[in-house]
């Protein structure tokens, strides 16, 4: 099973080809990379680049109310949900592994990611607006690419109903698998920056957290209101932290960005051939970290109330502009903020600590174990809100089988908090990579009709 794992791991993730470059270096493309970029970049041509041109209603499409007494999410609401578990660890540890094996160039790479990744995210969020379902068990709506990829598969089948697409449980079975491995990695991540930053023990760390899960994740319609208190204040103060930093080293700046644009473009790697690690770097972790086009915060935007499916589309395509170009951008800064002789040497949690205590001295360790823990909680029960829509679809309407995967994955955040297990952070990549391909698959052929919502509402809002 583990070789297996392993093996699918290879695939989705590792070089599939390998490109010759200037300087003897190579530039290696794994298949989500082959599948994710072509598409993002295709939808951001369809929708007429959408990020740049529509950016301002996609701010005000945030600030939509919901109906009074709904007991639906509000577009704000569903943004908070897919933030929740935009960012996580891929805006830290991720960021960092990327900056430490790609440089400074690394950084735009993700920021053109999350500028195509827009467009995707725009896609799959309307169509989830416009497959959505009531939801009879927790209320308002629920849906996903397991929802409007099921919906596809019937009307090729002449419009026959049936309780099963085998696409769709692929799909579902992936997200579960995927979220599954996530709860042991947040349990690991967490424990071991605590452990770092206040010498506690983690099995202590482990008990208080998965103690605190528990109380918000069995309980029926508490994730949404904890989340939406949670969210706005970890990203608060990780920017508000970052913007202090930048301006008592103002005079740093500009030398930042031109090292960023000067090694995005390989002028100081091309010699040595290692353009191909800048670039490849940045798409990845970019990918990784704002999750566009791997069916995840779908499941949140079909859950939300809007006048306009489209406006849904907008709001999580912001969402991916909030990961990405801010979130990620905080990390970045505090760490090429640092003299270089500072983090030689250093990786993951330990760079990132490092930087922080050059920064603020020992108040650093601490204020990035406790973002760490915000980050990583959040992840958790925003995972298990998305859990809700597929576990409906394979198993029905039944508490018993919310109860149940609540309960595992419970579990296995105990168990990563205890030890880690390799295979395990493996399966989460596996899940979440299998989610993309199979999501992407259905992506191309009712893209048309996520472009025509967005037609639609460009006509809606012209005097």
């Amino acid at each position: 099973m583990i070789a297996l794992i392993e093996a699918v791991y290879t695939f989705l993730w590792g070089d599939l080809i390998t490109l010759p470059l200037p300087g003897g270096g190579s530039l290696g493309l794994s298949l989500l990379v082959i599948l994710l970029i072509p598409t993002g970049i295709y939808f951001t041509v369809r929708t007429r680049f959408l990020p740049i041109r529509l950016f301002p209603d996609m701010v005000r499409a945030t600030l939509e109310k919901r109906s009074h007494g709904s007991s639906s999410l509000s577009s704000f609401q569903a943004l908070v949900v897919s933030t929740a578990t935009r960012v996580g660890m891929g805006n830290l540890v991720g960021v960092v592994a990327a900056i430490s094996a790609g440089g400074a160039g690394a950084v735009f790479w993700m920021w053109v990611t999350a500028i195509i990744g827009s467009s995707t995210a725009f896609i799959e969020a309307t169509l989830a607006q416009l497959y959505k379902e009531k939801d009879p068990l927790y209320g308002g709506y629920r849906g996903g690419p397991a929802y409007y990829i099921h919906s596809y598969m019937e009307r090729l089948r002449g419009g026959k109903k049936q309780r099963y697409s085998l696409l769709a449980v692929l799909f579902a079975l992936s997200g579960l698998i995927c979220w599954f491995g996530i709860s042991q990695v947040i349990g690991n991540s967490v424990t071991s920056a605590f452990k770092n930053a206040f010498h506690i023990p983690p099995l202590y760390t482990t008990i208080v957290l998965v103690a605190i899960s528990a109380v918000i994740v069995l309980r029926k319609n508490a994730t949404v209101k904890v989340l939406d208190i949670l969210v706005p204040i970890m990203a608060g103060c990780y920017f508000v932290m970052t913007v202090f930093l930048i301006l008592i080293n103002l005079n740093q700046l500009p030398g930042i960005f031109a090292r960023i644009f000067e090694e995005a473009f390989g002028i100081r790697q091309a010699v040595a051939g290692g353009f191909g690690a800048v670039l490849m770097n940045g798409v990845k972790r970019g990918l990784f970290s704002n999750e566009a086009g791997s069916g995840s915060a779908p499941c949140a935007a079909a859950a939300a109330q809007s006048r306009h499916p489209a406006s849904v589309g907008l709001v999580q395509a912001l969402g991916v502009f909030i990961d990405t170009i801010i979130i990620c951008s905080c990390t970045a800064m505090i760490i090429l903020l640092v003299p270089a002789d500072i983090t030689a040497g250093l990786e993951g949690m330990d760079l990132m600590q490092a930087a922080m205590s050059y920064h603020v001295g020992p108040f650093g360790v601490i204020f990035i174990a406790v973002i760490l823990w915000l980050f990583s909680f959040s992840t958790f029960i925003g995972i298990l809100f998305y859990a809700r829509s597929n576990v409906s679809y394979l198993f029905g309407d039944n508490w018993f089988s919310q109860t149940a995967y609540k309960v595992l994955a419970l579990v296995m955040l105990f168990i990563g908090g205890l030890a880690a297990y390799t295979f395990v952070w493996d399966l989460g990549d596996v899940g979440v990579g299998l989610m993309t391909v199979f999501n992407l698959a259905i992506l191309f052929p009712l893209s048309g009709e996520a472009l025509k919502a967005l037609k639609d509402y460009e006509s809606s809002r012209r005097p």
